[in-house]
This record gives structure tokens, C-alpha cells and sequence, in this order.
């Protein structure tokens, strides 16, 4: 009489699915709560005239002075030239250094300026007050639990630890 309306590959996830426990929709609730706190974080951090990106551009930097613009591609899970789209803003604000490599004249080395590492701080506390706001209602015990199944959540999908889910979506055609 109808037609079914999940997809095959859904129906079959479905089919898998225990049945022993209620929906509870924990995937919307997440999702929702993400965008809720990407766009918080987006008004927090621009206050100091960086995007999220570039936070964490300068942030897999500073956790790795010195490497190249390939590897950083690679981390990303992107394509070199958007890398350099990444890097640029960051070269315009004087917060980036791109060398050349020693060993590999084709490599560019990527360094912070000194006003990058003084920035690092500002980012740090926007980062605490920002996870402080968004845990307020969680006890202590509370959110060492809760951070502990979102890390265990986060590994059973092979994630990239540290790395959004966004430079990725950013450097796919058409978007």
C-alpha cells in the first residue's frame, strides 16, 4: 500500500538494531547540541578575530612546530590546496610562519609567530569558559562519566581525536 520510506542499507541497520533498550534519540540530542555549541563557540572565539578553523589550525601547530603543510593536509583528512585556504588568514594576521624546509626544499615547515603564542592563552581560557558553561549542569562525577562515553562513543567511529569533523565537509566540491 506504501511504499517504505527507509532507505535499504537504513533497513538493514534497523533490522540490526537490539531491540532491548527505548529511542531515546541520544544521536539528534547530540547533533542539536553540537550546533548549539558551535555556534557559541564561533560568537566566542570571533570576539577575538579568529574563526574555529583557524583555532584549530593554530592549535595543531603549536602541538606540532615545524610541520609541514602536507602532513597537516593529511591529518585533516584533506586536500593540500586547502590547507593553504586554511593557512592563508592565518599568514595575512601574522600569526604563521611558513619556512622552508632543510631537508626538503619543496616542503614548507609551518611555525606560530610569537603573537600566535601569546594568542594561544586568550584561546585557552575562551576554550575552559566555554566547556565550563556547557558542563555547568553536570556534577563532577557526572561529567568525568559523560566525557568518558563521549571519548569511548567518539573511538568506536575511528575518529580523528582533536581534528572537527568540518575541514573536512569544508573541503569536499560544492561546499
Amino acid at each position: 500500500m506504501y511504499d517504505n520510506p527507509v532507505a535499504e542499507s537504513e533497513q538493514e541497520d534497523l533490522d540490526g538494531a537490539q531491540p532491548h533498550r527505548p529511542m531515546r534519540a541520544v544521536a539528534f540530542g547530540l547533533a542539536q547540541l553540537g550546533a548549539h555549541l558551535t555556534q557559541r563557540f564561533t560568537e566566542r572565539i570571533a570576539e577575538i578575530g579568529l574563526t574555529p578553523p583557524e583555532v584549530g589550525i593554530l592549535r595543531m601547530i603549536a602541538a606540532q612546530p615545524g610541520r609541514s603543510q602536507r602532513s597537516l593536509a593529511a591529518e585533516l583528512g584533506v586536500v593540500p590546496s586547502r590547507v593553504v585556504a586554511l593557512i592563508d588568514p592565518l599568514d595575512s594576521k601574522g600569526l604563521i610562519e611558513r619556512r622552508r624546509s632543510a631537508t626538503d626544499r619543496r616542503n614548507h615547515e609551518l611555525h606560530l609567530t610569537p603573537a600566535a603564542s601569546e594568542l594561544l592563552g586568550r584561546i585557552a581560557a575562551v576554550a575552559f569558559a566555554h566547556e565550563t558553561e556547557t558542563t555547568a549542569a553536570l556534577s563532577d562525577t557526572e561529567y568525568e562519566q559523560f566525557a568518558s562515553l563521549l571519548t569511548r562513543l567518539i573511538n568506536a567511529r575511528e575518529l580523528t581525536p582533536g581534528v572537527h569533523p568540518g575541514y573536512r565537509a569544508a573541503s569536499e566540491p560544492g561546499k
